[in-house]
């Protein structure tokens, strides 16, 4: 008899136990609650526990009555009693942590790449909402988790930004009420709402959120125009998708909530008055000097350029820049060490000026391919700042002639030697022309590569924060500049209802006490053997 009760205790305390943690688990974890099994899965182990711990004292009824009678009981109590009294400390112990849980939050990331945190870009955004914004997921029980955990970073930082979950399924009156249709809805929907305003998200990322945030927070449409007829990188068709197209570089600032277009500017007597930047990325043939004037025009009123400038470039284009205070060197930047894959025409930029709006957060590489050197002229150093750098290993080289022939380079005394400035932002210089009283100064930012914002290259390391902050900055939007979340996506499979039911119980209860239990079987049989 004895073999057997010392096989139910054990049996006894794994279903007490297990019914306890299931009750712990459907309570206070988060997970959605299946009431048909939970309910029979906890009671069964509830009932199947105190049945065997009666049943073993049962069996042993007579044994505890002399074990009271001795000696042997008092010791039994004395040590019970201690065992209780630290159990139930124990469980002091974790309440209270559990309470303090509940009311003082602390989070970290102890991923590499600070993956479960938010961007600097999102922080400044939560930082600066001035109104309250509510955020409606509608998304089955069963596919909360990701979203869960995404959207909790965002109410972590923002006591302005509420959350709230309904299952489309339970409630299909928010379809018509937020006018989705289930086709429409896929695997979750995120409606991001400041008063009437409201934008609706598809995609569960942070990179989506934010950008619903900044179209609902930024006042106003500011217009970038991108200017074609001289060979420049196309935007839009098939040659804006193509590698050395620059789609992906307008939809970075179309998710700034800025308006893209393009500029024949030819055909137009001025530069348009909406017009809050223009981009001139890679004019390879010569532009009029009718449209050289009409942008100094628009500079003098307190217009915003950015120019992107390959090597080799004809026309002259480079000489205008001249004018307007910026140098551009007649070469091509070699680095030895610090390269994509070695190849020394493909350089990494890693060394920025800390101090500027630009590049002030910056601590990761930019990617260039064929970079030129570009730096203020000698009257124009105070207005312009020299913002990114290659590295010290690495140079300028000015024989192009032997570079392209004999495919040879070598660092002599012609050559500049590094860190080499590859862009530069400031105020132009506007000879002949005043600027007009009452607007901001000019702005204008040059970089001796375009391929850098390429589609090929954009979201190579920190290549579009440094493309679209230098467009912020060129609009006055200082505000937006900062570091974007990365644009990776995670697989997934989708899962129904019953089938994440199943998959819970077996993981978390099932397996779990089949183990337990046959270790209690395991332990039984080695103190009984059969004779």
């Amino acid at each position: 008899m004895r073999g057997l009760s010392s096989l139910l205790v054990g049996l006894g305390l794994v279903g007490v136990v297990f019914a306890l943690l299931s009750f712990l688990a459907a309570i206070f974890s988060g997970v959605p609650f299946d009431a048909g099994f939970d309910f029979w899965w906890i009671g069964t182990n509830a009932l199947f526990g105190v049945g065997s711990l009666v049943w073993a004292a049962a069996l042993n009824l007579d044994q505890m009555r002399e074990r009271l009678r001795s000696g042997e009981a008092r010791r039994a109590g004395k040590y019970g009693t201690s065992a209780v009294l630290g159990t139930l400390l124990g469980i002091a112990i974790l309440g209270m942590l559990g309470f303090l849980g509940t009311r003082y939050h602390e989070r970290f990331d102890w991923s590499e790449a600070g993956i479960h945190t938010l961007s600097g870009q999102t922080l400044d955004l939560l930082a600066g909402l001035e109104s309250d914004v509510q955020v409606q997921v509608l998304v089955a029980k069963p596919e909360e988790g990701p979203i869960r955990g995404l959207l909790d970073r965002y109410e972590y930082e923002s006591e302005r930004l509420s959350v709230e979950y309904a299952d489309p399924n339970v409630r299909p009156g928010l379809l018509e009420e937020y006018e989705v249709s289930r086709e429409d809805l896929g695997r979750a929907l995120l409606i991001v709402s400041i008063g009437d305003e409201r934008v609706k998200v598809s995609e569960i990322a942070e990179a989506a959120v934010t950008n619903a945030l900044v179209k609902l927070t930024r006042q106003g449409e500011k217009v970038v125009y991108f200017m074609e007829g001289h060979g420049e990188r196309a935007v839009e068709d098939e040659a804006g998708a193509t590698r050395a197209g620059y789609a992906r570089a307008a939809d970075a600032l179309r998710n700034e909530n800025y308006r893209v277009e393009t500029l024949l500017l030819a055909s137009l007597a001025d530069v348009p008055e909406d017009a809050d930047v223009v981009i001139v990325a890679d004019a390879r043939r010569p532009l009029l000097a009718e449209e050289v004037e009409a942008l100094e025009r628009y500079l003098a009123r307190g217009g915003a350029l950015m120019a992107l400038v390959d090597p080799r470039s004809e026309g002259d284009w480079p000489a205008q820049l001249g004018t307007w205070g910026v140098e551009l060197g007649d070469d091509v930047v070699i680095d030895r060490t610090l390269a994509l894959f070695g190849r020394a025409t493909t350089p990494m930029a890693a060394a920025y000026d800390r101090e500027h709006e630009i590049t002030r957060g910056m601590r990761e590489p930019a990617l260039f391919h064929e970079v030129r050197s570009v730096s203020a002229s000698g009257g124009a150093a105070e207005a312009f700042t020299q913002l990114v750098f290659t590295s010290e290993d690495s140079w300028a080289e000015r024989d192009l002639q032997r570079m392209d022939l004999d495919n040879e380079v070598t660092f002599d005394g012609q050559d500049v030697a590094g860190p080499v400035s590859v862009a530069v932002v400031g105020t132009p210089s506007l000879a002949g022309l005043a600027v007009e009283e009452a607007v901001a100064p000019p702005r204008l930012a040059v970089f001796g590569d375009s391929d850098f914002a390429s589609n090929e290259f954009l979201d190579s390391y920190l290549n579009r924060d440094l493309f679209v902050n230098t467009v912020n900055w060129l609009i006055g939007d200082v505000e937006a500049i900062s570091i974007r979340p990365n644009l990776s996506r995670a697989s997934s499979f989708q899962l129904s209802q019953e089938q994440f039911f199943t998959i819970r119980s077996l993981s978390l209860f099932v397996f779990p006490e089949a183990i337990a239990a046959l270790g209690v079987f395991a332990w039984w049989s080695r103190r009984h053997p059969p004779h």
